[in-house]
């Protein structure tokens, strides 16, 4: 078993590591949860199938109320309807403030169930219980949660840290190979940013398999390298947005597929093999980087590129997060492990784009 505490004061928590975790969540939530007895347990019609009876199992062992509320899976869940009807089921259930929401499944269940436990009766704890590669190593740790809007994704939301996060590698797998892949996209950033030796084992051994049999050191990595930076900056105001490397491209490439044609994974692989081709094209990125971006990215059976208008890449590019006026930071690649924000116009990446892009 490994144990991650992240530091964030009175908003720190624990993040659980093991096989076989799932069945222990209600005697985890009893250690952080003293003053809940209700737990409204969020989750889609794919996950509820394979893991919510064991997780009510776990919560009822436990002494609490415990019921499922399950939403259709994918990207388009992610919206204000389901955000009402969450708000709708939560009100049904009785939940009162010292009662929680928890989260099992995907970053897209993750993140709307989190906006959902923080804006309701003005904000109620929150459990994250990953079922998702990509949920594991990334989103459900930080506590950055939102939901998609017709303009664009993740723009309506809050910081609202987890009073706990859940991680049975057991669950991975179930995971289709394209949704293990999707994960890898992740995983694959933070050696980019922040880890080369990292990124060279992932080049060694570029298979789901030796992923696997290495799952608990994976996931620990990457939840590491990601607390290191959460802690330094909660709000992402600063060094937090290095952990976007490759998603205001992504964004783009997500939009312009109507979050249908191209999952989140294969959005930012393809955004990171842009963002490192346009830190070259700089002068930034030293030579030979692209190319073994591109190469890992593929060896997951990841796009390297991904078809996009210069329109769609404007859109993204005017309501990314990161953007003040008509500036915007991108982040770029100083070398392999080691991510450096770059300041630029917006009109400037825009002509950049037009080169590097094809």
């Amino acid at each position: 078993m490994k144990l991650l505490p992240v530091s964030l004061g009175d908003r720190s928590y624990d993040i659980h590591i093991a096989p076989g975790r799932l069945d222990d969540t209600g005697k985890l939530c009893q250690q952080v949860l003293p003053r809940a007895t209700r737990l409204a347990v969020v989750t889609d019609d794919t996950v509820g199938g394979l893991y919510a009876h064991r997780l009510l199992q776990s919560l009822w062992a436990r002494g609490y109320t415990a019921s499922v509320i399950s939403l259709p899976a994918g990207e388009q869940t992610k919206s204000l309807y389901n955000l009402g009807v969450l708000y709708d089921s939560f009100m049904e259930m009785g939940l009162t403030r010292t009662d929680a929401v928890v989260a099992l499944g995907g970053g897209v269940v993750g993140d709307l169930a989190g906006f959902a436990a923080a804006t309701i009766l003005r904000g109620v704890d929150f459990v994250q219980v990953p079922t998702t590669l990509l949920a594991q190593v990334d989103s459900s740790v930080g506590g950055k949660v939102a939901i998609d809007l017709p303009a664009g994704k993740n723009l309506a939301g809050a910081f609202w840290q987890p009073r706990l996060v859940v991680m049975d590698p057991e669950v991975l797998d179930t995971l289709e190979d394209k949704t293990f892949s999707d994960g890898m996209a992740e995983v694959i950033k933070y050696g980019c940013i922040r880890d080369a030796a990292f990124f060279r084992a992932l080049e060694k051994t570029p298979s789901r398999r030796a992923v696997m049999e290495n799952i608990e050191s994976v996931l620990y990595t990457c939840c590491d390298l990601k607390r290191a930076v959460v802690e330094k900056d909660e709000r992402d105001t600063g060094e937090r947005m290095v952990l976007n490397f490759g998603h205001t491209l992504g964004h783009a490439y997500e939009k312009a597929g109507h979050y249908e044609t191209w999952t989140h994974g294969q959005a930012v692989a393809a955004g990171m093999c842009l963002a490192a081709r346009l830190g070259a094209a700089l002068g930034v990125t030293p030579a030979g980087v692209p190319e073994r971006v591109e190469a890992l990215v593929s060896a997951f059976g990841l796009p390297t590129r991904i078809p996009c208008t210069q329109a769609d890449y404007a859109a993204a590019v005017g309501l990314d997060k990161k953007g003040t006026g008509e500036q915007i930071t991108l982040v770029l690649l100083e070398d392999l492990g080691r991510a450096v924000l770059h300041r630029m116009s917006k009109r400037e990446l825009l002509g950049l784009l037009e080169g590097c892009a094809e």
